[in-house]
């Protein structure tokens, strides 16, 4: 008896999906309407659709011309600089369009699909030019890695990124302790000493601006570690 139940709502469901295809096929298996950029080729599905194919990206460059991606118009007006985007479409190693973008918002059901840039994309060559299209946030660690974002950062995800500690500041002795007692609150993006080391800022400018050291609020500028006095310091004269 369950199982005749059982059988009896799946067939009473299966019935209201075959229905709300044909009452909403918008909400249900539509591709979504077109993106606003699309609006011009509304209606006309074969300026992007193969017929039993699907969207091609021959039909794609027939209005969107490689070279000019991120740089003009499909109509060949030149992109405001403040607008423009960066141009790494010439530098993919095959043209295939769909592997990142999508004419429709989706199924009103679903949503518009989630599309994503993979690093495979991109010719060989081009792939550790990180630059290129990355700019390194405007902090202290991202000031001394220059644009080797590769000894950090992955290509499959930007976080979570490894961070070679022991190459700014080694955590020996003392200071292999919690990441708090440095740096306050979660805070990466700076660190202080003087939640252990009990000098006074003043005494401590004083005591550098004799060898004339002036910058003395990055201390690991020149103590790396507790091995003892560090070397390298900012002078008055450099």
């Amino acid at each position: 008896m369950k199982q005749r139940h059982g059988l009896i709502l799946i067939a009473i469901g299966l019935c209201a999906i075959i229905a709300g295809v044909f009452a909403r096929p918008q909400m249900m298996v539509a591709p979504g309407p077109l993106i606003p950029a699309h609006a011009e080729v509304s209606g006309d599905c074969f300026a992007c659709h193969t017929p039993f194919q699907g969207a091609s990206p021959d039909r794609c460059v027939a209005c969107h011309q490689i070279a000019d991606i991120g740089i003009r118009t499909t109509k060949g007006v030149l992109i405001a600089k403040r607008l423009r985007g960066i141009a790494f479409h010439q530098a993919l190693s095959q043209t295939n369009c769909m592997a990142c973008h999508t004419g429709h918002g989706g199924p009103q059901l679903a949503g518009a699909p989630k599309t994503t840039f993979a690093h495979d994309l991109l010719r060989s060559d081009v792939r550790g030019q990180c630059a290129a299209c990355h700019r390194a946030p405007l902090t202290a660690v991202h000031a001394q890695a220059g644009n080797n974002c590769a000894q950090c950062h992955t290509q499959t995800a930007w976080r979570p990124a490894s961070f070679d500690h022991a190459r700014f500041f080694a955590l020996t002795g003392p200071h292999k302790t919690a990441c708090a007692t440095c740096h306050v609150g979660g805070n990466f993006k700076r660190y202080t000493c003087y939640g252990c080391h009990e000098h006074q800022p003043d005494q401590i400018r004083a005591e550098h601006a004799e060898e004339g050291i002036r910058n003395i609020e990055n201390c690991a500028r020149c103590h790396k570690s507790t091995s003892g006095e560090g070397g390298g310091g900012e002078r008055e004269d450099d």
